[in-house]
């Protein structure tokens, strides 16, 4: 068994993990768990109402990593205002690979979520599932958007709504 290198992680960080977005570290805790004494990062997600422990030797295994750098950002913006690239597979398979994309944590393949499942005004109305999916993803860009550019959700909401605008103009 490897023991993979602790991650250079600290309080009061915004991190994102794969499964839920982005968090803070609020603290490193020492917990006994079935008689063995594990450090945990205890990170929170506000808006979720939701506090994760993850053991700090387990964080990159699982995929935690530290916010995207502001040039990725960028780049995942510009991913937006592209045209959408919608396979022909059935909706079934379409969605997994969606669903496979939004968990990744990685914001390029978020990014290309989004973009894929944006409807402007003027196109076919998104079905329940597609809706949700294109919802979660979109939450999941904007937050990272807001903690790396250090606005507020809503002017990331804004910012992110403005490229899928200009996209459709």
């Amino acid at each position: 068994m490897t023991k993979s290198k602790k991650p250079d992680f600290r309080p009061n960080e915004f991190v994102v993990y794969p499964a839920h977005g982005v968090g803070r570290i609020v603290s490193i805790e020492e917990q006994e768990v079935a008689g063995f004494v594990l450090e945990l990062f205890v990170i929170s997600f506000e808006k979720d109402k939701m506090t994760l422990r993850v053991p700090t030797h387990k964080a990159t295994d699982v995929g935690m990593r530290s916010l995207s750098s502001p040039d990725l950002v960028t780049k995942a913006l510009d991913t937006l205002k592209g045209k959408a690239r919608v396979k022909r597979a059935m909706w079934s398979r379409r969605a997994q690979e969606y669903e496979q994309k939004i968990n990744s944590g990685d914001l390029m393949a978020i990014a290309e979520v989004v973009r894929d499942l944006h409807r402007s005004d003027d196109q076919r109305e998104q079905s329940y599932s597609e809706r949700q999916l294109y919802e979660a993803a979109l939450e999941r860009l904007t937050r990272e958007v807001a903690a790396v550019s250090g606005v507020d959700e809503a002017g990331a909401q804004k910012k992110v709504g403005d490229v899928l605008v200009g996209r459709a103009a």
